[in-house]
């Protein structure tokens, strides 16, 4: 999946679109996304001048973003408007830093699907090196009106 069906699948745009590309997605099961970390993102210039590193929770957001993709397209959510919003983070664990100019490779998995709430499993790699983990839930819901 190209950055356009990432768009048609997610609702978040720059500067928080967090996905690039989905490598693979396996319905019902799990998904492998990758997010271009670059020296642009604009959370570098404060975090840290001198020493830019990707903050943790913002690698947490890729991979709930990356999870979201998942979601829609198992539950056959794609152009129905509907959102998905964190309603848990568990365990969340910061292996190493990310810097810019590295692929972030963002895998996701249910652990429990319904209808209208989902856990996942998620973790985030670069060049196979595990930087972060995390369990997190979300909820399937109408956006605001």
């Amino acid at each position: 999946m190209d950055i356009r069906g990432v768009m048609a699948a997610l609702p978040h745009r720059f500067p928080m679109l967090l996905v690039d590309r989905v490598e693979e997605l396996i319905v019902d099961e799990s998904i492998v996304a990758i997010k271009a970390v670059t020296i642009n993102e604009p959370f570098f210039a404060g975090h840290f001048p001198g020493r830019p590193i990707m903050p943790g929770v913002l690698i947490v957001e890729a991979l709930a973003q990356a999870a979201g993709i998942l979601a829609v397209e198992s539950l056959g959510l794609a152009g129905t408007g509907k959102l998905v919003y964190f309603m848990a983070i568990d365990g969340a664990k910061f292996r190493s830093p990310v810097e810019p100019g590295v692929l972030l490779r963002l895998e996701a998995s249910f652990v429990q699907k319904r209808a209208s709430v989902c856990k996942f499993a998620g973790r985030a790699l670069v060049d196979g090196k595990l930087v972060a983990e995390a369990n997190f839930t979300a909820m399937i819901a109408d956006p605001p009106k």
